[in-house]
């Protein structure tokens, strides 16, 4: 479990208007800000130790909530001082730099201290800090043993994750009553540091979340093989491709798994072996979830096994190559169920070139494919049709090893093959593979993250009993 799991995320239009909601409803912009601040303030005394803090504050409302924030560290007793890059602007932020009442330094001017705490800018901001401004904070955020950003680090973009200029890596973030896109995107994600949300007790709705351990069970004591779920998948050229995916099939749940294609000695004897060349296996109504793509190859003869799949009326997931060798159209014509689970040149491949988030691109190709979309990458995205998404938070960067991507092809569809909610196998899926990179540490092979989905299965069915 992280501190994120499962928390709602806004992008900047949705938490401006989540909190013009709560000014409508009777709250002032000054009663949020002296919330923020007085949450900021607590976080910060709880994670300071009993070193001094440095504050530095920007001219608008995450500025405010930074003098506020110094406030309240100072009646808690703490040695605390205040810079800031210009004069507040706006009736709030100018009511809570008279709150702080104390000596405000120019920024270019402070000294660093143990503490810094990062209130320049937040949400909403759309272009680099002014040189001064971002050379200033280089130098406090380096010379402090703790760094923390309020909301977002200065110089993210809140809604893509995009750096606007150089931006320093903090320790710590603490989000304002919502987590952002950007505290789950690359490559802002990876300066936030560990990213805590401080409510403000304001109505929040959407339909983003960030992804949570999955709710798993044992199989039930009449359990069979059948009903535990079937997973079949078509072999392409690369051999080894297939037998990684069924692998994980296996060791993520399925209860039984067929490789339809030519023989693979190695492959475990639990491994079912069929021909797909001399009987249609594919007609198998037993089939839960049925994949396509890992190893397949571009050629006639796997544009042939690609049309045979989508020709099925299973659940179907697509992945590697089949992804160049199909069109979003013809998955909408095709419908059903079906998850697809590119990389970010796959992806491109199947939905050409697209423009804004990752998040926003992934629930574009959701629409358009009538698929949930398992867009892979340092950060993933996970977007059915209708507009729910869930974000992954940063996972092992040992997964970046040759067929890491068959052996998350094979938990998703083992866990499609269970049944329920597509969206919610994928995330499970995705949960598993990230989980068993975990366990395994540093320097594992594809083969290695297979067999870990096992212990990382068992312990997710020991957190949902608990």
């Amino acid at each position: 479990m992280t501190p994120l799991d499962g928390t709602i995320v806004l992008d900047a239009a949705a938490m401006r208007a989540a909190e013009q909601a709560a000014i409508a409803a009777g709250e002032s912009v000054e009663s949020l800000m002296q919330r923020a601040g007085r949450a900021v303030g607590d976080a910060v005394h709880r994670l300071a130790g009993a070193h001094a803090v440095l504050v530095v504050c920007g001219p608008g409302n995450n500025g405010g909530d930074g003098y506020l924030a110094a406030a309240r560290l100072r009646a808690l007793g703490r040695t605390v001082r205040v810079a800031a890059a210009a004069a507040p602007r706006g009736a709030a932020a100018i009511a809570a730099r008279e709150a702080w009442g104390g000596a405000v330094e120019p920024l270019a001017a402070a000294k660093p201290a143990p503490v810094l705490v990062d209130s320049l800018y937040g949400t909403g901001l759309r272009r680099p800090l002014a040189a001064d401004e971002a050379a200033s904070l280089a130098r406090l955020v380096a010379g402090a043993a703790l760094a923390i950003a309020v909301d977002l680090p200065s110089g993210v973009a809140s809604d893509d994750g995009a750096l606007l200029g150089q931006v320093p890596r903090y320790h710590v973030t603490l989000a304002l009553g919502a987590a952002k896109p950007a505290h789950l995107l690359q490559p802002a994600a990876a300066r936030c540091g560990g990213v805590r949300v401080l409510p403000l007790g304001i109505a929040l709705s959407g339909d983003t979340r960030v992804l949570s351990p999955p709710r798993l069970a044992a199989p039930p004591i009449d359990s069979h093989k059948f009903s535990r779920g079937m997973v079949a998948l078509i072999k392409g050229r690369m051999a080894g491709a297939g037998e990684l995916a069924a692998r994980a099939a296996m060791r993520a749940g399925a209860g039984y798994v067929s490789l339809l294609g030519a023989t693979i000695p190695q492959a475990p004897h639990a491994l079912v072996r069929r021909s797909i060349e001399r009987d249609d296996p594919l007609a198998d109504a037993r089939i839960g979830a049925l994949v396509i793509g890992p190893g397949l190859g571009r050629d006639d003869h796997a544009r042939n096994l690609l049309e045979r799949a989508l020709a099925s009326d299973r659940a179907l997931l697509i992945d590697g190559d089949a992804l160049h060798l199909v069109t979003p159209e013809r998955l909408r014509a095709r419908g059903g169920t079906i998850v697809l689970t590119p990389h970010a040149g796959e992806f491109h491949a199947l939905f050409g070139e697209t423009q804004g988030s990752k998040l926003a691109a992934a629930r574009t190709a959701a629409e358009r494919a009538g698929a949930v979309v398992v867009y892979k990458g340092p950060d993933t995205v996970i977007a059915a049709p209708g507009g729910r998404a869930l974000l992954a938070g940063e996972a092992s960067s040992w997964l970046s090893t040759a067929g890491s991507g068959d052996v998350l092809a094979g938990a998703i569809a083992a866990r499609l093959a269970a049944g329920g909610d597509p969206l919610d196998a994928a995330a499970a899926g995705v949960w598993l593979h990230a989980a068993a990179a975990r366990r395994l540490g540093a320097g594992f092979i594809a083969d290695d993250l297979a067999e870990a989905l096992a212990p990382a299965l068992a312990a997710a069915i020991r957190e949902t009993r608990a």
